[in-house]
């Protein structure tokens, strides 16, 4: 499957705010965002104009970094949005916060969604005691995601649950520890998706 391979902090800097695709590192001085404000490119620190369009694009392509998802892919769930009752926009980040991949990053048992992607195609991961490997598969309310016992000693998952505490753990979420252990409260609301996002602009966008 395609997946981009250069340097992430690209994309955080193309989109000029930090997308936290590199885990504990956004955190520190090390950061590109920190060292490098400005988009990448010799004339990344010229003065840029954007048309309407051009405004609405980077909007698009600021959400598709951020989830981790393709274009076709991205689509997908802007049409899965509009078909459903509700307003677009919403409705279709709710899509992308229910991914598997997006609710193991949001519980901590990874330091970026990139890495939750792969502990969930590596099969260290349990839906309803069940293993699941399919990062977009759709978590519903009561759902219980798991780390499976036997992956819990691996040192990143480790280390990224020590270090969840920097994000959070949204409210439609909770979270055992101890347990290695999370359970689907609630379907996410807007308010609980703590990213700047106008989703708006991709509606418009796409409804063109």
């Amino acid at each position: 499957m395609a997946r981009y391979t250069e340097s992430v902090c690209r994309l955080c800097r193309r989109e000029n705010m930090k997308l936290f695709l590199k885990a504990e590192r956004c955190f520190t001085e090390k950061c590109a965002m920190e060292r490098r404000p400005y988009p990448p490119g010799q004339h990344g620190q010229g003065r840029h104009k954007f048309s309407e369009y051009g405004i609405q694009l980077r909007e698009k392509q600021k959400v598709r970094r951020i989830y981790g998802v393709l274009e076709r892919q991205f689509y997908g769930y802007y049409a899965e949005a509009s078909r459903q009752k509700g307003i677009t926009g919403e409705v279709m980040l709710q899509l992308l916060e229910r991914r598997l991949d997006n609710v193991v990053y949001r519980l901590g048992f990874a330091g970026s969604r990139s890495e939750a992607r792969t502990l969930v195609r590596h099969g260290h991961v349990t839906v309803n005691n069940k293993k699941v490997n399919v990062p977009s598969f759709q978590v519903k309310t009561g759902m219980v995601i798991s780390v499976r016992e036997k992956s819990r000693q691996i040192g990143r998952i480790m280390e990224a649950l020590g270090n969840a505490e920097k994000r959070g753990v949204p409210g439609w979420l909770t979270l055992d520890a101890g347990a290695f252990t999370g359970t689907v409260q609630s379907l996410p609301q807007r308010d609980e998706i703590q990213i700047p996002i106008q989703e708006q602009l991709i509606v418009e966008l796409y409804s063109k």
